[in-house]
Formats: C-alpha cells, sequence, structure tokens
C-alpha cells in the first residue's frame, strides 16, 4: 500500500514538473507569441491616421468595421486627424466612445 502511493506521489511530482516546465518554456519565448498578434502600433495603441478599418475594428472598444470605414474615409476625405478629439466630427462617432478609447489611441 505505502509502495503504491509512493508510486503514484512520484508520477504525479513528475507530471507537474513537466507541465510547469512547459509554462516557463511558452512564457520565455516571446517571440512565438508576438507572431500570433495581430499587427497593431506598439503597446497595444492604434494610430488613428495610419490603421486600416480593421485594425481600428480590432483595436477600438465598441468600434466595428461599419465606423471603423467610416473614420478611414472622414480621414481620406479631410486629411489627417490633427486631435483625438477631432473623431466626434465622424458620424457616429461620441464622446463617450472617444473616452472609453482614448488610453488605445494615437495620433
Amino acid at each position: 500500500m505505502v509502495k503504491s502511493t509512493f508510486q503514484a506521489l512520484c508520477i504525479t511530482l513528475a507530471l507537474g514538473g513537466a507541465v510547469y516546465t512547459t509554462g516557463l518554456a511558452a512564457a520565455e519565448s516571446p517571440s512565438e507569441t508576438q507572431s500570433t498578434q495581430v499587427s497593431t502600433p506598439q503597446e497595444g495603441q492604434v494610430s488613428i491616421n495610419s490603421a486600416t478599418a480593421e485594425q481600428l475594428a480590432a483595436g477600438m472598444n465598441g468600434i466595428g468595421l461599419k465606423k471603423a470605414q467610416a473614420i478611414v474615409s472622414y480621414r481620406e476625405q479631410y486629411g489627417p486627424f490633427t486631435a483625438i478629439e477631432q473623431l466626434k466630427e465622424v458620424p457616429g462617432i461620441g464622446s463617450a466612445l472617444i473616452e472609453r478609447n482614448s488610453d488605445r489611441l494615437k495620433l
């Protein structure tokens, strides 16, 4: 009885160590993690002056592809944004949406 309990304990420790080691190996190789991420600008921010509609939709909270396309269309028609607050001029974009995304946006 003691021998089987000891064997079970050894197997459990060996498997736990394998899982722990695998987790460390995955954590230590950020290049694999970075290659699977969506290509957005540094620090999780999205540029309202250079991002595509798809990047805007993926990087902003509460923005779907239709609103993102409206942002790109506005930018193409009137030129680059000079301030993030200027997004209010885009139809369908309000102050609350800008405030919600202020830390995700850059010019």
